[in-house]
């Protein structure tokens, strides 16, 4: 970026600057988490906010190395790191897959991998909450959300 310029996702990121830090690289992929972010309830959005421990990044995946990640360092007992780590897949594939896809793992952070009401286990359970705030499972194969 040009001195003077100001970066456009940084703009529209207002309250959720630090959550979002990590994506601002990839604009499609945080545009698309930040869309999420927005209309989730304002007690989901005041948790992940006011832990230090929660934020938003990228798998760093390079066939000849590996992938780097790096995580806040956990709190005490039951304190532990809280990340939603998404693929950078996500940049390329259909908008509304991706939504659900930042929308589940968000789901999963907000109940700490745990259950949702009478259902037990997380991945129903981060389904079920995602599609709460709006953002149902699509259906057919995983295949179909992706471009080629």
């Amino acid at each position: 970026m040009a001195e003077g310029e100001t970066d456009p996702n940084a703009a529209v990121a207002g309250k959720f600057d630090r959550l979002l830090h990590d994506l601002q690289p990839w604009p499609v992929l945080f545009r698309r988490s930040l869309e999420v972010l927005q209309v989730l309830p304002e007690d989901v959005q005041q948790d992940f906010l006011q832990d230090p421990r929660f934020r938003l990044t990228f798998e760093d995946y390079q066939p000849d190395r590996g992938w780097t990640l790096w995580l806040p360092t956990p709190g005490g007992p039951g304190e532990g790191t809280r990340c939603v780590v998404l693929r950078l897949r996500l940049n390329d594939c259909h908008p509304e897959f991706a939504a659900w896809v930042i929308a589940h793992e968000l789901a999963h952070a907000f109940l700490r991998n745990g259950g949702w009401n009478e259902i037990s286990d997380p991945e129903e359970a981060a389904d079920a909450l995602a599609k709460s705030w709006g953002f149902p499972r699509p259906s057919g194969s995983w295949r179909n959300w992706w471009k080629r």
